[in-house]
């Protein structure tokens, strides 16, 4: 697991689908040119760019209710993980301690790295999802449009990660 940050939220204007970007925490060491792009929801794409931007929210969304609702009971949210790539899903994992004990959860992308912002806990990812940039983002899962999987490989090739628009609340 290498430890990373939201390197930024984007807009994928080929689909208008938002995208968050990860990029390890450590940009100087082995792994500094590499990211991990996962296509998200509009939702959790509001939350995490509201969390970026220090925009609190006149009423807690979700995210902030799991905090709150971990928070109430004891717990903490120590670190999140994005684990794997099946079949073009991403899975992630949170992990709660509560009482000396820590609870594995199995999670959205997404919603863990909306909590983990809201949470300040540090976020991994498993090291063989990255892609080099050089390499134009390669295989990764996008947004359910019926595109097979090796177009929507080869059409994420030809793009460059600056092509991606910026996503803005």
């Amino acid at each position: 697991m290498i430890q990373s940050k939201i390197n930024g939220l984007a807009l994928d204007v080929s689909t208008q689908s938002p995208v968050v970007i990860l990029a390890p925490l450590d940009a100087s060491g082995p792994n500094g040119e590499k990211v991990l792009p996962i296509w998200i929801g509009p939702f959790e794409a509001q939350a995490i760019a509201m969390e970026l931007s220090g925009i609190p929210s006149k009423r807690p969304l979700t995210h902030d209710l799991i905090k709150a609702v971990i928070g109430s009971m004891g717990g903490k949210v120590e670190k999140i993980e994005v684990t794997e790539l099946v079949n073009q899903t991403f899975y992630a994992k949170i992990y709660v301690s509560v009482n000396s004990h820590t609870v594995e959860i199995d999670a959205r992308p997404s919603d863990s790295l909306a909590l983990a912002l809201k949470s300040k806990a540090p976020i991994f990812v498993n090291g063989e999802l990255f892609q080099e940039r050089k390499d134009q983002m390669g295989p990764i899962g996008g947004p359910e449009s019926g595109e097979s999987p090796d177009s929507l490989r080869e059409r994420l090739r030809r793009i460059n990660p600056e092509d991606f628009g910026r996503y803005s609340l």
